[in-house]
């Protein structure tokens, strides 16, 4: 999952989220090196918010500490424009085959003269070895940074884990900073697609029969879904994400979101049997939306003349929307304004409405010239500039509808508009929307984790061991 920065530089969402929780505007500084995959061992690079190149997992390696200027120029920049800076490690800092190569965690450590916290997830089972053998490994001098322990994602009573926390300070002459309880349901956007891994059950299971099924196809490289999370929260919807073809069966409303290897994952769709699910579906009065690599699955072609997601020069799509897809060299990446402009279809009860929202994604889409489908959505501005752009495309029955827009269900009136619009092609006479159809956070999430965060952890211990100077007598 992506974000993107005011300048139009693309960064992982969880730093997003993390600048969020901060009161501050991410920047591309707080991820420099953005790894996106495109197959089991090939992925995107983003250096400082822009494709640098596609690379083989072996072959990044070998150039990874080329890139190594690249994360000390970016944080020296945010150590001269902010107070104290978190920089998150990735993986354990003790893969002893990736060590040498190392340019996340105690590489930074080191060149920061950083105070280190070892985080470990008992969860995951095997938490005192995780901890304890992660200090046994480091260096010296890396062991020397680590001022204490945080044991992550607990169930039941830290009570009942009293002696394991003595028998790690024991063990490791550290303190344990605290025991940070399994929280469910932060409200927060997900890093990546791992955590979908966890998802044994489909949502509908155990909600109202009254509820709107919404399926979201699951594939091999989906991206951005967080665009969907919002759906997932309100309380009239039970959304699933699904990858066989019997799962879109009784669906109000069929999600293909974004993809880092859209023609690759269409393949996927079609050798499966989800297309020829999504296109009975669709005969039987079942809506379809594609976001992004979604929506460019729904058109007639995708090209790729210069072979850049795919070896496939060229796929037929879905064939539900009248557009042809061209992959180009060029990434847009942008946030933009935008107006909705549809007057029927999901989109028409927020006409007019002004939305903000972001764009990530290789091709050019382009409406076959027969085409009568009309945009359901204007781009008014993007990266600051005014401009008057059509974007996305509604069919001509208004069942299939496809936008490159990231972020749409953000804004409560497009929510309301869609859910209102499932409704009533539902039942005949649809009883007005209830004022509670929408999820509302009881706190802020934000709020939340951090009020969660600091009855679980010693603060202050924390921040006098990684010496935080006190501000303003506080």
């Amino acid at each position: 999952n992506a974000a993107v920065t005011l300048d139009d530089g693309e960064i992982g969402r969880s730093t997003a989220v993390q600048a969020a929780a901060a009161r501050i505007e991410p920047t591309v500084d707080m991820n420099p090196i953005l790894l996106k995959p495109e197959a089991d061992a090939r992925s995107q690079v983003i250096v400082r918010g822009k494709v640098w190149s596609s690379l083989s997992a072996r072959d990044y390696f070998a150039r990874k500490l080329d890139l190594w200027p690249i994360v000390t120029e970016a944080l020296d920049r945010l150590r001269g424009q902010h107070d104290v800076i978190v920089a998150e490690g990735a993986g354990s800092p003790v893969e002893m085959n990736l060590r040498p190569y190392d340019i996340v965690n105690m590489r930074v450590a080191r060149y920061a003269g950083a105070a280190v916290v070892l985080v470990g997830d008992i969860d995951r089972g095997g938490v005192f070895a995780q901890l304890l053998g992660t200090l046994d490994l480091l260096p010296d001098e890396e062991r020397a940074l680590v001022r204490g322990l945080i044991v992550n994602r607990f169930r039941g009573d830290p009570m009942l884990f009293a002696d394991g926390i003595r028998f790690l300070e024991d063990r490791a002459g550290l303190p344990i900073f605290g025991v940070v309880p399994m929280a469910r349901d932060l409200g927060l956007a997900e890093e990546d697609a791992a955590v979908l891994d966890d998802v044994r059950h489909p949502a509908s299971i155990g909600q109202p029969a009254a509820s709107l099924r919404i399926v979201v196809v699951r594939l091999p490289r989906i991206a951005n879904f967080d665009d969907v999370a919002p759906l997932e929260r309100l309380d009239q919807v039970a959304l699933d994400y699904v990858d066989r073809p019997e799962q879109i069966d009784g669906a109000n409303l069929v999600i293909l979101p974004g993809s880092k290897s859209t023609i690759a994952d269409l393949r996927f769709v079609q050798e499966r049997g989800l297309a020829k699910a999504i296109m009975r579906a669709r005969a039987q009065g079942t809506a379809v939306m594609g976001i992004c690599g979604g929506y460019q699955m729904l058109g007639q072609w995708i090209h790729d003349p210069d072979r850049i997601e795919s070896p496939t020069g060229s796929s037929p799509g879905l064939g539900l929307l009248p557009h042809v897809t061209v992959f180009s060299r060029e990434k847009r990446t942008c946030r933009v304004r935008a107006r909705i402009v549809a007057t029927d279809g999901p989109l028409a009860a927020a006409h007019d409405r002004e939305i903000d929202a972001y764009e990530i994604h290789m091709g050019q889409t382009q409406m076959s010239e027969e085409a009568s489908a009309t945009a359901p959505i204007h781009i008014t501005c993007r990266s600051g500039i005014p401009v008057d752009e059509p974007d996305g495309t509604i069919g001509d029955d208004g069942l299939v509808f496809g936008t490159y827009l990231h972020g749409l269900f953000d804004d409560e009136g497009i929510q309301q508009a869609l859910l209102a619009w499932l409704r009533a092609r539902r039942e005949p006479w649809p009883a007005p929307m209830p004022l509670n159809s929408r999820w509302v956070p009881a706190v802020d999430p934000y709020d939340r984790w951090a009020d969660t965060l600091a009855s679980a952890l010693d603060l202050p211990l924390l921040i006098e061991r990684c010496g935080i100077p006190p501000r303003g007598g506080e």
